[in-house]
């Protein structure tokens, strides 16, 4: 019996997940989640469901060796930091408004008796970063209406600064709706063929850095290494190019992948 070999154990272990949602109290928070549709004379804009998707896709194209999507998933993490200054900056002047209220006063948190419950379904970190910036969107826009109410602020400032932050939101998720899967690997641009140089005439030059993988998003996956040859499609991609990014909050589930809670 002591010599018998024991065979090791097998755990046939699946994925982690997790249920998460996100609680929103305003009509200004749900329209920026829903995103806007186009109307004649403005093109569209996706809501906070697209970009999530946009970021999936976006960081599944980084595994696969894309040095645009890596460039992309730079120029989306420069995009959210400043997103999240001008938001902060924002709320340092809500804060200032509220701190005239007289001490003698106390003024609860203006809270949504029947508040939206919105499921989540995230696999990317930068996708993370963008709900929490809704999420601090909604609870600057309650503070914002709160000051109004109490006459420390009046609605011209009221209007002002929602839509301030609003087109910050919105100017982060137009930046991320331009994103395209270009179907290439670093080993095409060393080979430079006919995949590499159709991918520069489309999407054009990209930095040294990032073109050679020394520069990367510190949210970056590791790289799946390929076995094919450069130039050949894998057996099976986990990416389809983009024909165009839907727009408009009916849309975005199009453009949401079917992540799952990490």
């Amino acid at each position: 019996m002591a010599n018998e070999r024991t065979e090791p154990l097998q755990l046939n272990l699946g994925s982690l997940r997790s249920a998460m949602s996100l609680t929103l109290h305003t009509h200004h928070a749900s329209r920026i989640w829903h995103g806007r549709a186009p109307t004649e004379g403005r093109p569209g804009i996706i809501g906070l469901n697209g970009f999530i998707g946009a970021m999936n896709k976006m960081k599944r194209g980084a595994e696969q060796d894309d040095p645009y999507s890596d460039w992309w998933m730079l120029r989306i993490e420069d995009k959210l930091a400043d997103t999240k200054t001008r938001l902060q900056t924002l709320r340092d002047q809500v804060d200032q408004a509220l701190a005239d209220v007289p001490s003698a006063l106390s003024l609860g948190e203006n809270m949504n008796v029947q508040p939206v419950k919105l499921p989540l379904f995230v696999n990317a970190q930068l996708g993370f970063m963008a709900v929490y910036l809704l999420a601090d969107y909604d609870d600057l826009a309650r503070k914002l209406i709160l000051a109004h109410h109490t006459a420390l602020i009046d609605r011209s400032t009221l209007e002002r600064w929602l839509n301030d932050g609003a087109h910050a939101l919105r100017s982060l998720f137009s930046l991320a709706q331009q994103y395209r899967y270009s179907g290439t690997t670093r080993d095409d641009f060393a080979a430079k063929n006919a995949a590499a140089r159709a991918a520069l005439e489309k999407f054009g030059e990209l930095p040294q850095d990032v073109l050679e993988g020394t520069r990367r998003s510190r949210f970056a996956p590791p790289i799946a290494r390929r076995t094919n040859k450069p130039g050949t499609p894998p057996a099976a991609p986990a990416i389809v190019p983009d024909a165009q990014a839907s727009t408009g909050g009916a849309a975005d589930g199009a453009a949401g992948d079917e992540g799952v809670g990490a």
